[in-house]
């Protein structure tokens, strides 16, 4: 699959991080269009397509998936609603580690967004999470379509010990991850600034890591129209039947 002009900015940016709900040492500004196509995307049509339990399951790899990853409660599900502006299209649960599938849902035709089980939750039987690290890593080895991994951090506890050995599956695999961290709301401003440069430093030299660390709330929409326009990125608007914004100014 060949990689559009998006996705060729996203890559490069690698060294030229953004700035809007991130954090780098250079950061970077959205521009309109990029901001924009992030508006659009996550606007049309998002479905629930299926969910899998198994390798011989998955849907045809036929397009870039991005998938989101986090400790049970790390607010997965509220993160997926805010940013197709949905409240129903993904499940949330008081009860921690409910969901046990890969649940894949169809954004357009140009781009799967991929909900992983949730991890680190004492209660989920021995035998259950067994099965769903073995069928992640099967998902990993063999899904050449997946773009990145978001791993949602709860911003009140910062990264944690099962986080980590997710990181590390993920080096192992080379597959990339970004991390976003999730209710940012309910931290001062200086308490984040502390929790934001703990994780920049710990992720710092992983190899598959991605450099830029996202800040999010679902419940104010902090950090949701940067998101969406980092994730477009990844799309592929060769499938897409967009059409950018035309300038009608005059000079």
């Amino acid at each position: 699959m060949q990689a559009t002009k998006p996705q060729q900015r996203t890559a490069a940016r690698r060294s030229n991080p953004p700035g809007p709900g991130c954090i780098d040492l250079e950061p970077h500004t959205y521009n309109a269009d990029e901001l924009e196509r992030g508006r659009w995307l996550f606007a049309q049509e998002c479905t629930f397509f299926k969910g899998v339990v198994a390798l011989k399951a998955l849907p045809p790899a036929d397009r870039p998936e991005i998938a989101f990853a986090g400790r049970s409660n790390v607010g997965k599900s509220s993160l997926v609603n805010a940013l197709t502006g949905r409240n129903t299209l993904a499940r949330t649960s008081n009860t921690p580690g409910r969901t046990r599938e890969l649940n894949f849902f169809e954004l357009t035709q140009g781009l799967y967004l991929v909900d992983l089980p949730g991890y680190g939750y004492a209660r989920v039987e021995r035998t259950l999470a067994e099965n769903w690290v073995r069928l992640l890593k099967s998902y990993l080895a063999g899904r050449p379509t997946l773009q990145r991994i978001l791993i949602l951090v709860d911003s009140r506890h910062g990264l944690k010990d099962s986080d980590i050995e997710m990181m590390e599956m993920l080096d192992v695999a080379a597959v990339t991850y970004q991390i976003v961290l999730t209710k940012a709301d309910k931290l001062k401003a200086g308490q984040l600034a502390k929790v934001l440069e703990s994780t920049q430093k710990k992720i710092a030299r992983r190899p598959a890591a991605h450099p830029q660390i996202m800040v999010t709330s679902s419940e104010k929409k902090t950090g949701i129209e940067e998101l969406r326009a980092e994730l477009a990125a990844l799309a592929d608007w060769t499938l897409i039947p967009y059409k950018a914004k035309q300038d009608n100014s005059t000079d």
